[in-house]
């Protein structure tokens, strides 16, 4: 008896230290599943982190999507930088046309128009050839860049200025994203307002930059330096917006792309759309870095709302972002 209970008591051990060693095991392959899982992870984001860049496809289909669209440019005397974003942008796939807004004392140089051609010339594919125009104006205006053009091929519009570069992937979905919304603004830099109701009895706006955005968590106006929006806001804004907010643009040297945003709003009744993307700044610091740039923005807005009879400007939180190619969204 005492041996056969002596046996069975080792028996049972050895079960034990069995079903130990096949937790643990187990254990040890989880952990083990959980670190590799981690590091890869990390290896991804420090791609980004360390400056490799992964090439991703483009974003529309294959074959172009009706029509594409055309890029509208304001440029002032910086070649450089308007040659290095014809460079990039004569490469994105949707691309039909490219407009460059001329509005320079002297005509462009031979030089120039020979240097663009060549570059068109070089990353046309195929059948497809991208058209590049100057379209020059006589007169110094930042309403130049929203000026009426008779025989656009397409509908889409991206503005954008010399100064600023966004990677073909995001352009061509920010694109698609305008085809679900092509009434309203669909651009990369969001700007908001808000009422300011310590200044006076009456309303009085403000204007908010990035941080006023990040901090409220909202906007209602996408700038106009990365933007696409319908051609038909071209006709629109000169022919039909009030006359006296065009003069006032003129005089103050500021101010259209929120004359542009307020149109549009005024026309749909609905806020813009922020398209999540990469921003490259490629020149030096625009007049957004000069001192009382908010306070003049804000009178703009007050003057516009009153021309208007109203604020147009609607607020919104949505933000378009591609998850295919983030971690987290």
């Amino acid at each position: 008896m005492r041996g056969s209970t002596y046996s069975r008591r080792i028996l049972q051990r050895f079960r034990q230290i069995s079903i130990s060693a096949v937790g643990s095991i187990k254990i040890k392959l989880l952990l083990s599943c959980c670190i590799v899982f981690t590091l890869f992870i990390i290896a991804g984001r420090a791609s980004s982190f360390m400056g490799w860049h992964h090439h991703y496809p483009s974003l529309i289909p294959s074959s172009p999507p009706r029509k594409g669209y055309t890029i509208l440019i304001n440029t002032w005397k910086r070649y450089d930088l308007l040659k290095q974003s014809i460079v990039h942008y004569t490469t994105c796939t949707g691309v039909d046309s490219i407009h460059i807004v001329w509005s320079e004392p002297n005509p462009p140089s031979d030089s120039l128009h020979e240097f663009l051609r060549n570059v068109v010339r070089s990353n046309s594919k195929g059948d497809k050839v991208i058209e590049l125009r100057f379209d020059v104006n006589h007169e110094d205006s930042l309403n130049n860049r929203f000026k009426e053009i008779k025989d656009l091929k397409t509908d889409a519009l991206f503005s954008i200025d010399d100064d600023v570069v966004f990677p073909c992937a995001s352009v061509e979905f920010a694109f698609n994203v305008w085809q679900s919304a092509p009434a309203t603004m669909v651009g990369f830099v969001p700007r908001m307002h808000w009422v300011d109701k310590m200044k006076s009895s009456m309303e009085y706006y403000n204007y908010g930059g990035w941080w006023s955005v990040w901090w409220m968590g909202k906007y209602s106006m996408v700038l106009s330096k990365a933007a696409f929006f319908h051609k038909k806001y071209l006709d629109l804004y000169t022919n039909q917006m009030p006359a006296s907010i065009r003069d006032y643009v003129t005089r103050n040297r500021n101010c259209e792309d929120i004359a542009m945003s307020f149109l549009v709003a005024n026309t749909t009744g609905a806020p813009p759309i922020w398209v999540k993307g990469r921003i490259f700044e490629i020149g030096s610091t625009g007049i957004s870095s000069l001192g009382g740039h908010s306070e003049r923005r804000s009178q703009c807005l007050n003057k516009f709302a009153a021309e208007y009879g109203h604020m147009p400007l609607v607020s919104t939180s949505v933000k378009a972002v591609d998850s295919r190619y983030i971690w987290f969204w």
